[in-house]
C-alpha cells in the first residue's frame, strides 16, 4: 500500500533574471567562441565580485585539488537537442578557447575526472538549469593571459546535451556580453524561465536541502502519461539514501509532478504512482527504512516552468524530495 501524506500545492513564481548580467563581461562571446547553432540558454547568473574555485585536477580522497580566484564571475548554461555527443559539443568550443589564446589548466572525462566525487566536488548549477550524468561528462578549466578564467562542463542526459560555462574576470578586464548563435530563456521567446531547485548529490544534501526544504531529483526520467522508472542507477537517489542512513533525525517525502496534458485528476493519480515508484526504487536499492519514505502527488498544480514547449513538459515531469524533521 502507498503510503500517503497531506501535500499542499504552492504556486511557484519564475526566476528573475540579475540585472547585474549586463554589466558582466563574456568570454566566450568576446572572443567568437560560440555554442552549437540551435543551444537554447537555461541560465545566466551574475556576481559583480565573488570567488570562485577552479578544479585543477581529479578528485581523490582529499577533494579536488583547486585555486580560488577572485572577480566578476558570470555563470551560464544551455541544452543543446539532437544527438551530438559531449565530445563533438566540448572539442569546437575547447578549440575556440585555445585559439583565443587560452591555455588549458586541466580536463578530464568523467572516468578520469573521478566520476560521481569530482560532480558533487566542484561548482555545478542546479537542476533543473543543468543536468549532469556522471558517467557522462567532461570538463575542462582554462586561464587567459591577462587572468581571465573559464570552466566548461559538457554532459550528455536524455536527449540533449548540457553545457555549463563559468566565467571568472579579473576587475579591471572588460568585454562586451552577448552570446551568438543561442538562445536565451529569458529573452527573444515566449518561453518562462525555469526556477532552479538543487538537485540532490552528496555534496549537496546537507547545505542544500536543509536549506531549502526541498530538491528535485533530476536525474530520473519519465514519459508523457509514463509511471515507471528505467533500470539503470540513478546517482540521485543513491545521494539520498546515503543522507537518510547518515541523518536518522529525518523522514521525506517523494511527491510527484506531471506536465498539463491530460485532467488534473488523472495527472495526481500518475504523479503519486511516479513518486511510489521512486520509493520502491529507494528502498530496493538501499538500507532506508520504508516508514521513514512517504509519497504524494501534485498533478500539474505547481509547474517549474511553461508547459507549452517539450522541453518545459520534460522538466515538469519530476519527482521532488521534501524534507521532514522526525
Amino acid at each position: 500500500m502507498i503510503r500517503r501524506a497531506v501535500f499542499a500545492a504552492r504556486r511557484l513564481t519564475p526566476a528573475v533574471a540579475g540585472l547585474l548580467c549586463a554589466a558582466l563581461p563574456s568570454v566566450v562571446a568576446s572572443q567568437g567562441v560560440n555554442l552549437p547553432p540551435g543551444a537554447r540558454q537555461l541560465a545566466e547568473r551574475a556576481t559583480a565580485l565573488g570567488s570562485y574555485a577552479v578544479p585543477l585536477g581529479p578528485a581523490s580522497d582529499d577533494g579536488v585539488p583547486e585555486r580560488q580566484v577572485e572577480g566578476q564571475i558570470l555563470r551560464r548554461s544551455w541544452r543543446v537537442s539532437g544527438d551530438a555527443t559531449v565530445l563533438q559539443v566540448l572539442a569546437p568550443l575547447r578549440a575556440q578557447l585555445v585559439e583565443a589564446g587560452y591555455e588549458l589548466l586541466y580536463q578530464c572525462p568523467a572516468r578520469s575526472c573521478g566520476g560521481f566525487d569530482f560532480r558533487f566536488d566542484i561548482e555545478v548549477i542546479p537542476a533543473p538549469d543543468m543536468t549532469v550524468d556522471v558517467s557522462n561528462y567532461s570538463f575542462l578549466s582554462a586561464e587567459h593571459p591577462d587572468g581571465r578564467i573559464v570552466t566548461l562542463l559538457v554532459s550528455r542526459s536524455g536527449n540533449a546535451t548540457f553545457v555549463q560555462v563559468i566565467e571568472v574576470t579579473p576587475e579591471g578586464v572588460s568585454t562586451p556580453v552577448i552570446a551568438e548563435g543561442t538562445t536565451s530563456a529569458s529573452g527573444g521567446t515566449d518561453e518562462a524561465p525555469t526556477v532552479a531547485l538543487p538537485l540532490i548529490g552528496a555534496a549537496e544534501l546537507i547545505t542544500g536541502l536543509r536549506r531549502n526544504g526541498r530538491a528535485v531529483l533530476a536525474d530520473l526520467e519519465f514519459e508523457t502519461g509514463a509511471v515507471t522508472l528505467g533500470a539503470k542507477p540513478y546517482d540521485s537517489l543513491a545521494a539520498l539514501a546515503e543522507f537518510l542512513i547518515q541523518n536518522p533525525d529525518f523522514d521525506v517525502l517523494l511527491v510527484g509532478h506531471t506536465d498539463t496534458v491530460g485532467s488534473l485528476e488523472q495527472n495526481i493519480a500518475i504523479s503519486e504512482r511516479r513518486a511510489d515508484a521512486v520509493r520502491r526504487r529507494l528502498l530496493a536499492d538501499s538500507a532506508v527504512d520504508r516508514a521513514r519514505v512517504a509519497v504524494a502527488g501534485a498533478g500539474f498544480m505547481a509547474p517549474l516552468t511553461t508547459n507549452l514547449t517539450p522541453e518545459g513538459r520534460e522538466a515538469n515531469r519530476r519527482v521532488e524530495v521534501v524534507l521532514i524533521r522526525r
